[in-house]
């Protein structure tokens, strides 16, 4: 019967095209239940509202996340604090175990696969204890200096008792201002918004009342009763509950948009963390691109890189370094291979069909040219084992060309060596990347590539003065050669001084658009080999990118050229 639930939400999310919120209600002996406001506050809101009946099942949880744009977790009992490692203090009241463990397991998920999410009174707790936050069982126990106020009140529940207090910075204080009153009925609260949430609203004693998410994700939580308002014809609490719609809608329409077209990312170095004994097919905490990673970013396809860090020229040395390519090559092979529901790509067509058959690609590259040594019969060799495209250098001078970094310009540009790896790379078809050569081995390179370029990883130099960025001459000269520039999300790359985030990720991608246009643009994340800000920090993340895009005016055709459009186009024309 649960399996056929779950599927009716899957159903019913692609058949209309308002967004689908779930809602958490309270379980016992009547079954399911769910006080009015909740639903009719979403409903008001412009979302349509579906009950979520409690279960363990992380496979049935999963089945109905597939269809949903939003979850709302609603007030209710005390939570079980034997599943937070804490014991039962005598102030507790009536929980309900399965319906703990449900929703913790809910949010945990939700949170990895950016499903925003709305917590109300109990649900506030609930996030903030699926996300290493800390819960006081009983205020009155645990605060007990703290002169509180009355938290519990005995007025008609559409009325307000209270007031908090909110952060001018905060989402809240955009919906609300930086007071409001509120209705509060609750003896359990947030003694710690943990790592992934900050504490945005405040009783006048102190006492958390909201939280909001610390990495531009929709996620928010308030620990009064808003959908009591709306059954007294009280309208005060609907931007929060329209706010919350809107972020679902916007939720809804970027899943959307990576259905329909193929996404891909063309550069990560996972391959690096291989040795740690990290497990792909699992979500594996050392990885920032695994197989769960990728359906939860709805990402269709990454290209992994055989890395080779630069080192000794002689000819032991270049030998070793074909040798370790090989390897690193049969090892992403063996991975693929062992993985459900992954495949290896070579091909464009590849890609499609694999998309259509709803299986993930990887694709092969080379970062480093180092790995042919002074044998220009390795690019025909690797070309025909896959490798679509080669990295003609990392950080320091090579035979081939001079390095954006730790140069000693011994080239001035491309060697002799490096013009006939160029003519070589051209006839065998293997797309040339420019990501971390000097800005004189990339101008050599136009000179004398009959084909368009790529640079897999490599952002904007205008905007983060870093000599492994683009100049916007460069960008120019990309457009012009018909290439591709794919920006990274690796910190130093985005931003000079601060922490960077997504927003400065968003600013490089609109500012390389700007300069170089739509069709010469992309996105190469550099996961696991030091790629990730905050607010994309894993390939599960690349869906909120994509929402940030479509809120600034990124059209579907435009998405579908910044997500792999582009770049496959590129590689296409290498013949």
């Amino acid at each position: 019967m649960l399996t056929s639930y779950q599927t009716l939400i899957t159903q019913t999310s692609r058949s209309i095209n308002a967004p689908i919120i779930g809602i958490t209600g309270n379980f016992g002996e009547k079954g399911l239940e769910l006080a009015a406001g909740y639903f009719r506050s979403i409903e008001a809101a412009g979302g349509v509202a579906i009950a979520l009946p409690p279960t363990t099942n992380a496979e049935q949880i999963m089945l109905s996340l597939d269809g949903l744009d939003g979850i709302l977790f609603s007030g209710g009992g005390d939570i079980n604090p034997l599943l937070l490692g804490e014991e039962p203090l005598p102030a507790l009241s009536n929980v309900n175990p399965l319906r703990d463990e449900h929703e913790l397991l809910l949010a945990q998920l939700a949170y990895d696969k950016q499903i925003p999410m709305l917590g109300i009174c109990r649900g506030l707790q609930i996030i903030v204890a699926a996300l290493d936050g800390k819960l006081y069982q009983d205020i009155r126990t645990c605060m007990p200096d703290a002169p509180l106020i009355k938290h519990s009140q005995q007025m008609p529940r559409e009325v307000a008792s209270h007031t908090v207090n909110i952060l001018p910075d905060s989402k809240l204080s955009t919906l609300f201002g930086e007071q409001l009153c509120v209705n509060s009925f609750h003896h359990q609260a947030v003694a710690a918004a943990g790592p992934h949430l900050r504490v945005v609203a405040t009783a006048p004693d102190g006492v958390i009342e909201a939280v909001e998410s610390t990495e531009f994700k929709s996620i928010m939580g308030v620990q009064w009763h808003p959908e009591c308002f709306i059954l007294g014809d009280n309208k005060c609490m609907m931007p929060l509950f329209k706010d919350f719609v809107e972020q679902a809608q916007s939720f809804r329409n970027a899943k959307r948009l990576h259905s329909k077209v193929l996404t891909l990312d063309s550069h990560c170095d996972t391959p690096m963390q291989f040795s740690k004994g990290v497990n792909f097919a699992q979500r594996d905490s050392h990885l920032l691109v695994d197989a769960h990673k990728m359906r939860d970013g709805h990402l269709d396809a990454v290209f992994m890189v055989a890395y080779l860090e630069q080192q000794g020229r002689d000819d032991e040395s270049l030998k070793n370094a074909t040798r370790k390519a090989d390897n690193i090559l049969d090892a992403i092979r063996s991975m693929v291979k062992q993985t459900p529901g992954f495949a290896l790509a070579q091909t464009p067509e590849d890609l499609y069909r694999n998309k259509f058959n709803d299986t993930k690609s990887v694709m092969l590259g080379i970062e480093n040219g180092y790995a042919i040594g002074k044998d220009l019969d390795n690019i025909a060799r690797y070309k025909a084992a896959g490798v679509a495209y080669m990295t003609l250098c990392h950080n320091g001078d090579n035979d081939i060309c001079d390095s954006a970094r730790r140069s000693q310009c011994e080239h001035n540009g491309l060697s002799p060596f490096g013009k006939e790896v160029v003519k070589e790379m051209n006839r065998v078809g293997m797309l040339i990347d420019l990501s971390h050569a000097s800005e004189k081995t990339f101008y050599d390179v136009l000179q004398i590539s009959k084909y368009p370029v790529a640079c897999t990883h490599s952002s904007s130099k205008a905007l983060c003065n870093h000599a492994r960025n683009l100049t916007d001459d460069q960008l120019r000269a990309i457009a012009k050669n018909g290439g591709v520039a794919q920006a990274t999300f690796y910190e130093g790359f985005l931003r000079e001084e601060g922490e960077a985030t997504i927003l400065d990720a968003v600013a490089h991608i609109l500012h390389m658009i700007s300069v170089a246009g739509i069709d010469h643009v992309g996105i190469g994340s550099d996961f696991d080999g030091d790629g990730g800000v905050k607010g994309l920090a894993s390939a599960a993340e690349l869906i909120n990118l994509t929402r940030h895009l479509q809120a600034a005016g990124l059209s579907d055709e435009d998405l579908q050229k910044l997500w792999g459009g582009n770049f496959l186009r590129v590689l296409s024309s290498q013949h």
